[in-house]
């Protein structure tokens, strides 16, 4: 059985939360906690695998009662917040950055839109974070450091991104980890609950060096600039560095936007001149993209297990050989860098030739 802890201040989200966890024979919630106080005094006694954390609560709010857990009792714990504007999702997204491994939209009752759906993807995520060992926490920094602007203007390449679960810190950490005139722009799929993507480009923003950013259709694609898909609309690039959304297409394996249509849209416009990275996730999204990527002489960066909260999309990616390196979160940024001088390099060649 895997042991739930739910803290929640209302009585109201509090059952409809417990009834969806205990639904599933494999979930039992051990523990119900009405302020941070006693979330935090109930994780060290009852030592449950997973807490979901209200942010807004007496006593103790989710923040403080995240930052003591992660150091008193480690333990996995999922923020499950409301969404009223796009600040608050920023605010709430903060939590990651106390320790917490993922942020879900809290559920409001059957006659909410995607109810069922919504459901399942919430006893999905805390079946797959309750196998997560907790150890520490490590804040991303932000780099000074610079590295050569591109020798020739136009489009010298592209990076692109795509994560689900346990990828908000992961891509955190990366672009803090860039520098300011990182040559390239980046674009992005992380897997979020519908309504979250604003305020997770906002607290992107706050967070690191680079201009961060919702896609829009026909937007032209700057150095330096990271590109976020937004809900429901697949996010691809074009020939003449133009980011482009496609509402009509359906999900692929489940996912609008979907990685995999990213990466194969990256390599039928950038061909050899594009980085596709694969972060931490549940399920295999992506990999079909990746062998397009590999296939038109791309290169391709995978996160390695040990660094992965969940390493579902990495590893579908390494098992199907995709992944041209194998790489501790840590070790991204520096990749992406020296791919991008190597990619400027090519261009010099190009251009002499």
């Amino acid at each position: 059985m895997i042991r739930v802890l739910v803290a929640e201040d209302s009585s109201t989200a509090r059952a409809l939360l417990v009834g969806i966890l205990s639904a599933d024979p494999e979930i039992e919630v051990i523990g119900q906690a009405r302020d941070g106080v006693e979330a935090v005094e109930m994780t060290q006694r009852l030592r449950p695998d997973v807490v979901t954390m209200d942010i807004d609560m007496p006593l103790l709010n989710g923040f403080e009662a995240t930052k003591r857990i992660m150091v008193e009792a480690p333990t996995p714990i999922v923020i499950v917040t409301g969404i009223s504007d796009t600040r608050q999702v920023a605010s709430s997204m903060q939590a990651l950055s106390c320790g917490a491994l993922t942020l879900l939209q809290k559920p409001t009752g059957p006659l909410q839109r995607d109810f069922e759906e919504m459901c399942k993807h919430t006893v999905e995520t805390v079946k797959s974070l309750s196998q997560v060992k907790v150890v520490g926490h490590r804040t991303a920094r932000r780099r000074s450091s610079s590295i050569p602007p591109p020798s020739s203007p136009g489009r010298t390449g592209i990076v692109a991104i795509a994560a689900s679960t346990g990828g908000p810190t992961a891509i955190q950490r990366i672009l803090c980890e860039l520098p300011q005139d990182f040559p390239l722009p980046i674009v992005v799929v992380q897997h979020l609950a519908r309504g979250f993507v604003e305020g997770f480009a906002l607290w992107m923003s706050g967070a690191c060096p680079l201009r961060v950013q919702v896609a829009t259709h026909g937007a032209a694609l700057s150095a330096g600039t990271v590109y976020v898909a937004p809900d429901d609309r697949h996010l691809g690039v074009g020939r003449n560095a133009t980011a482009l959304l496609d509402g009509d297409m359906p999900p692929i394996g489940g996912f609008k936007p979907s990685g995999t249509y990213l990466f194969s849209s990256v390599a039928k416009a950038y061909g050899a001149s594009a980085i596709a990275v694969v972060l931490t996730g549940m399920g295999v999204d992506g990999t079909a993209g990746l062998r397009a990527v590999k296939q038109s002489g791309g290169r391709v960066i995978a996160q390695d297990e040990d660094t992965s909260v969940v390493f579902g999309m990495p590893a579908s990616a390494i098992a199907e050989g995709m992944a041209d390196e194998i790489v501790p979160l840590g070790d991204i940024a520096s990749r992406l860098i020296a791919g991008a001088m190597r990619l400027d390099r090519g261009n010099q060649r190009g251009a002499a030739r």
